[in-house]
């Protein structure tokens, strides 16, 4: 099943404790696409980059089979450019530069080819943006997913609520949540979530896993707990893209299946802390994801003996 996820696809400069990069490829969709693609055979991807954007770039994402075609190329432009630096507990970070560019006036071209696709993503733009794309589709896909930010909370709340009925799924990360419906308990926050249009809600909480809602139920999964975090960029969009992708591998939405799609998400997230940028999505074996799956697994699965009197 098709995958086709809308967002920016970058260059960003980043500083951690552990080194430094001055020009790496970056952005939502960047991430998104390379993480389905070990998943889903046609990963398609929606953005824009500026004529600056190096085609050793593009490459990166046609070697691994996404298809770039609706990848618009801004002559005379420069592509979205974001500069942050991370602080010691990789939790929190500055961000120095964010220069939008090709960004400003994005107005999203689907191609006739894309107008198929099953599952869409909406990588983190504004709600004007996420909404055009779906309404520039021929057909509702049987699946949307959507990500936000605190920004558009700020400044575009109105927006984002209306797009947010057009959705299936909402990802936010613990502190959107608590913005977006004034709940500080997770529940009840999610909760509200439903009652704003999305039937599923994924709450992301960083190195403590993340929490899935949806028809009355909720599921956890765990962080991997990892020696070292290179950088946390893309972190969150490697997941939706794990989480999409194994969704539109398998054709299968119910509950019970987006409980393993959480798992592999949350399995690509952690390779993707790995190294700078998406390099670590680049040369993934089958057999690593599985293995890293069987790990998350392996922190949950246990068997219980209960007592009498203990039931």
């Amino acid at each position: 099943m098709s995958l086709l996820s809308i967002g920016t696809v970058a260059y960003d400069a980043l500083e951690t404790p552990f080194g430094k990069v001055d020009k790496i490829i970056g952005g939502s969709c960047t991430y998104i696409a390379l993480s389905a693609s070990y998943f889903t055979a046609k990963s398609n991807i929606c953005a824009v980059i500026g004529d600056d954007f190096g085609q050793d770039n593009i490459d990166l994402l046609t070697d691994r089979g996404v298809d770039t075609e609706g990848l618009q190329i801004k002559e005379g432009e420069k592509s979205f450019f974001w500069s942050g630096k991370y602080h010691n507990d990789m939790n929190t970070r500055d961000t120095l530069v964010t220069e939008l560019n090709v960004l400003e006036n994005f107005d999203p071209v689907i191609p006739e080819n894309y107008q198929d696709c099953e599952f869409l993503m909406l990588g983190n733009l504004t709600p004007s943006v996420q909404q055009t794309v779906i309404d520039r589709l021929t057909d509702r896909p049987k699946f949307i997913a959507m990500d936000t930010m605190n920004l558009w909370m700020d400044i575009m709340l109105d927006d984002l609520k209306s797009v947010l009925k057009s959705v299936d799924m909402l990802l936010v990360n613990d502190e959107e949540a608590r913005q977006l419906t004034g709940e500080y308990s997770l529940v009840k926050a999610a909760k509200a979530i439903h009652e704003l249009g999305p039937q599923y809600v994924i709450i992301k909480k960083g190195e403590h896993g993340a929490l899935l809602f949806g028809e009355g139920r909720i599921f956890s999964a765990p962080a991997l707990p990892l020696e070292d975090v290179f950088d946390p960029t893309g972190a969150g969009d490697t997941f939706a893209g794990g989480f999409m992708g194994y969704l539109a591998k398998t054709n299968d939405i119910s509950f019970e299946n987006m409980k393993r799609a959480l798992i592999y998400g949350s399995a690509m997230a952690s390779f993707c802390v790995e190294k700078f940028g998406p390099e670590r999505l680049l040369d993934l074996s089958n057999d690593e994801i599985e293995d890293r799956v069987a790990q998350f697994v392996g922190l949950t699965n246990f068997d219980m003996e209960f007592k009498e009197g203990v039931r």
